[in-house]
């Protein structure tokens, strides 16, 4: 079994990185969250390729598995905070600046070009 300080260290890295990007994303500092992102990107690969060699050569202590397994779970809850975020966004940016319809589509000029010249029923 791999010593548990040599899984410690890269399972610290990620709690540390993840703690950064949680900061980054409560200052809402988009340069520190792209770098804490990135770091977390880089600390969450060598735990990975640490913990897989551990479990492969005997396995991985049962509290460190625990620790691992809510670093994964911070790790889907920033997630879908961000992909929340990103929605609220989109929405608000819809209503300050609505997208320019499609040609003749919800227009005077398309219900006027659709009563003139189509039926409204499909060829196949």
């Amino acid at each position: 079994m791999e010593q548990a300080p040599d899984l410690e260290r890269p399972l610290a890295a990620v709690e540390a990185q993840l703690g950064a990007l949680a900061l980054a994303l409560t200052q809402q500092d988009v340069d520190a969250i792209e770098r804490a992102a990135a770091d977390l990107h880089t600390a969450l690969a060598a735990a990975v390729d640490r913990y897989t060699r551990a479990a492969r050569n005997g396995g991985v202590p049962q509290p460190l598995r625990l620790r691992l397994a809510q670093a994964g779970g911070q790790v889907a809850a920033q997630r879908e905070a961000l992909a929340r975020a990103t929605a609220s966004l989109d929405r608000a940016m819809d209503v300050l600046l609505p997208r320019p319809t499609a040609a003749g589509l919800y227009s005077a000029i398309g219900a006027a070009e659709r009563s003139a010249g189509q039926s409204g029923s499909l060829l196949a």
